[in-house]
């Protein structure tokens, strides 16, 4: 009896994989690729940068959920656009937190990549 009810729970456990795993990783692929890419294209197109790059978006997302994320990157972005709607991006409180939160998912991911 004891074997079939750690047999079951392996099999749950194997069966969570999957799920746990998206729950913890919840950047797409595309997320991540682009960012190593732009990160490599600023870096060096490198073995080496492929890792520190792609540990850097690691770090970020460990730090920030994949939403969080796209905001500050949609505020920088959206800095860069002249206009006066783009002005809204430029100031205001929850514009500069959200950067001050990629900016320091940033540094932390500089401190343990490169």
């Amino acid at each position: 009896m004891r074997g079939a009810v750690l047999a079951g729970a392996a099999l749950a456990a194997l069966l969570a994989g999957p799920a746990l795993a998206q729950a913890v990783n919840d950047y797409p692929t595309a997320t991540r690729a682009e960012y190593v890419l732009i990160c490599m294209g600023t870096n060096g197109e490198t073995p080496e940068m492929l890792q520190r790059c792609s540990c850097a978006i690691d770090a970020i997302a460990d730090v920030l959920s994949h939403d969080d994320y796209v905001a500050a990157e949609t505020v920088l972005r959206m800095r860069q656009v002249t206009g006066d709607r783009a002005g809204l991006f430029r100031s205001g409180a929850t514009s500069e937190g959200i950067l001050a939160t990629l900016r320091r998912a940033e540094a932390e991911a500089e401190i343990l990549c490169f």
